[in-house]
């Protein structure tokens, strides 16, 4: 009897992995929708369109963006952690919804760490702390200062709260005593048209964003987040070379493309092997380089080591900041 159920067992086991081969074989047989928790219009929106119609074409199949902003990333992340988990709902996202949120809310409606299949860290990027030109800093240094000087009247904005932006932000008024009062956004596009019109003076945002305001004066780029500088802005000091040295100030963005946790094995494989080739295509790095990011193109194992590596500094950041949310 002992003998007949591990037979029985082995032979479940094959028909399923025959089963889940056999799906993987036939997938994909419709469009693949990809969610991004954000608005259209910024930096991970562009990239995540670039990728799509790259990954269209290896797949064979449209793979369509969809926009569902809201809660600081957690709607999107929700829905694709609560989507069926056949490989046709994946989220590409920041950092924000997979990891910082997870120290920001007391619950979230999703486990960042058990909740999703890591596909690809497709790339990464250094942050701008940027001002408005009315402000009479010309770095890091005078900025505080200034701030100092106008104590709990500076506004600071952020793409959304528990963003990296907010939590850089909090940590330098805290830390540095300055009372500044965050301003949180639905998305980086309406932060820097107020930063631009100088409805607030100060914040913190991706590169490839905030370029052309900074090229043509509108902005003035005071420091960049990470350990060298921008090749584009080889005149604007990291934070730490602008004297701020604390860690808090050197994380730098992901743009990670994940699936449900039970996504079949052969198809989370499937689509690592086709977000690597997107990630690597000449289209898709001129959009990222355009965008001020460097393409990764890392494998799922590669993003796994990051993640479990970041998790704690970032904790740490949020609980100096003081930062919550709920």
């Amino acid at each position: 009897m002992r003998s007949l159920k591990t037979t029985l067992t082995s032979l479940g086991l094959a028909l399923g992995l025959t089963a889940a081969a056999a799906a993987a074989d036939a997938w994909p047989s419709k469009p693949i929708t990809m969610v991004l928790p954000f608005p259209a219009g910024g930096a991970a929106d562009v990239v995540a369109r670039s990728l799509a119609e790259e990954m269209s074409h290896r797949l064979g199949q449209p793979v369509l963006i969809d926009n569902r902003a809201g809660a600081s990333g957690i709607v999107g992340a929700n829905l694709v952690a609560k989507a069926p988990a056949d490989g046709y709902t994946l989220l590409f996202t920041s950092t924000l919804p997979i990891m910082t949120n997870q120290f920001m809310y007391s619950r979230l409606p999703y486990d960042p760490r058990k909740d999703f299949a890591y596909i690809s860290q497709v790339a990464t990027g250094n942050l701008v702390l940027a001002v408005n030109p009315s402000v009479p800093a010309k770095s890091v240094k005078e900025f505080v200062a200034w701030a100092a000087q106008n104590k709990g009247k500076v506004n600071y904005g952020s793409w959304s709260v528990g963003s990296y932006p907010h939590l850089a932000g909090a940590f330098m008024s805290k830390s540095k005593g300055l009372e500044m009062n965050h301003i949180a956004y639905k998305g980086e596009a309406p932060m820097l048209q107020d930063l631009i019109g100088g409805t607030i003076p100060m914040a913190i945002g991706t590169w490839g964003s905030m370029r052309a305001y900074i090229e043509t004066g509108k902005l003035r780029a005071l420091a960049v987040t990470g350990d060298r500088r921008l090749d584009a802005l080889p005149d604007t000091p990291t934070f730490a070379q602008a004297g701020l040295t604390e860690a808090e100030y050197k994380p730098i963005g992901w743009l990670v493309l994940a699936a449900p946790a039970a996504t079949p094995a052969p198809i989370v494989a499937r689509l690592e092997r086709e977000a690597m080739a997107a990630a690597n295509s000449t289209a898709v790095k001129a959009r990222l380089q355009l965008a001020g990011l460097e393409p990764i193109a890392g494998s799922a194992a590669q993003f796994r080591s990051e993640y479990d590596a970041a998790m704690p500094v970032l904790e740490r950041v949020v609980r100096l900041a003081g930062a919550r949310a709920e």
